[in-house]
């Protein structure tokens, strides 16, 4: 499994419905399981992103599957990366010509 970090922004409808969220969040993570990917956390922030959710996923489709149905919602927008651990990244340096 790969990890991908969302960085999620609520739209205009999303911040309007607010009280919602700890609703929607539950609701991403069932959506989540559907695709065959697990959301690891989920943090409420402060600064420039609104939420930040941590994922688990075979790959990027999947992850991009389940963020365009969330997204399609229209409550928040979203950014995501690909993160990897210190031993993936050791084997990646490993692989460096």
């Amino acid at each position: 499994m790969s990890t991908f970090i969302t960085l999620v922004n609520f739209t205009d409808e999303g911040i309007r419905n607010i009280n919602d969220t700890p609703q929607r969040a539950q609701a991403f993570r069932d959506a989540a399981e559907k695709v065959g990917a697990t959301v690891k956390d989920v943090y409420w922030t402060l600064g420039s992103y609104d939420i930040v959710a941590i994922l688990e996923a075979p790959d990027a489709a999947t992850v991009q599957s389940l963020l365009l149905g969330i997204g399609s919602l229209g409550n928040v927008r979203t950014q995501t990366l690909q993160g990897f651990s210190a031993d993936e990244m050791n084997g990646i340096i490993a692989n460096i010509p």
